[in-house]
């Protein structure tokens, strides 16, 4: 199994400059920002170039000290992707863009995606270098002096409301110690962390 640790950082939110990295637990890493966003924007964005970075039949797994980042790249998706892009409130999804391009790169690649949380700023290495890359990367965009290329445009949204684009897979979200893979017809479904309380179905955040 390839394992990787994400974080994304907001010097300002919002509207601060944002950096995201991730760190794949054989050593290898990435990172990169742009000049203004959200704190989400930076970790969901960490989440999806982790997994676009890591093609293949292998099992990954993601793991982040943002729970937001995982519920919506797994627990709330299927949900929202149901109801054609709305909550259950019947709002618009915020960072549209962003979770649907998880949702595809998820789709997308052969071997499955599952995730998982652990607390971020006690002592884990992985996740604090991410911690590390993603602000330095902020920190550079901020300044002008980002490498090019290492933010990605942003993702193409489709229509809320329309109809429900097919999927073959979804992705499993686990604790940070524990990941279950379970098939469901040709559908990949999870549970959310069970160390921490459920969070609410987001319906204004940024």
């Amino acid at each position: 199994m390839i394992t990787v640790s994400t974080d994304g950082s907001c010097l300002r939110n919002p509207g601060g400059a944002i950096g995201w990295a991730w760190v794949n637990h054989d050593g290898t890493s990435a990172s990169g920002g742009a000049r203004s966003g959200t704190n989400q924007v930076a970790e969901l964005t960490a989440v999806l170039e982790a997994v676009l970075a890591h093609p293949g039949d292998e099992p990954l797994r993601v793991v982040a000290d943002s729970q937001y980042a995982i519920k919506c790249a797994s627990e709330w998706l299927p949900g929202w992707r149901r109801k054609g892009w709305r909550t259950a409130s019947g709002g618009p999804v915020q960072n549209l863009g962003l979770v649907q391009a998880i949702d595809r790169a998820i789709a997308d690649r052969t071997g499955p995606v599952t995730f998982g949380w652990v607390r971020g700023h006690t002592g884990d290495r992985f996740n604090e270098r991410a911690d590390e890359l993603a602000g330095a990367a902020a920190r550079a965009a901020r300044d002008g002096t980002l490498p090019a290329g290492t933010m990605r445009e942003t993702p193409v949204l489709e229509a809320v409301g329309a109809a429900p684009v097919r999927r073959t897979r979804t992705a499993t979200s686990t604790t940070a110690r524990t990941s279950t893979t379970a098939r469901t017809a040709s559908r990949r479904t999870g549970t959310a962390p069970a160390t921490r309380r459920d969070l609410p179905e987001p319906d204004a955040l940024f």
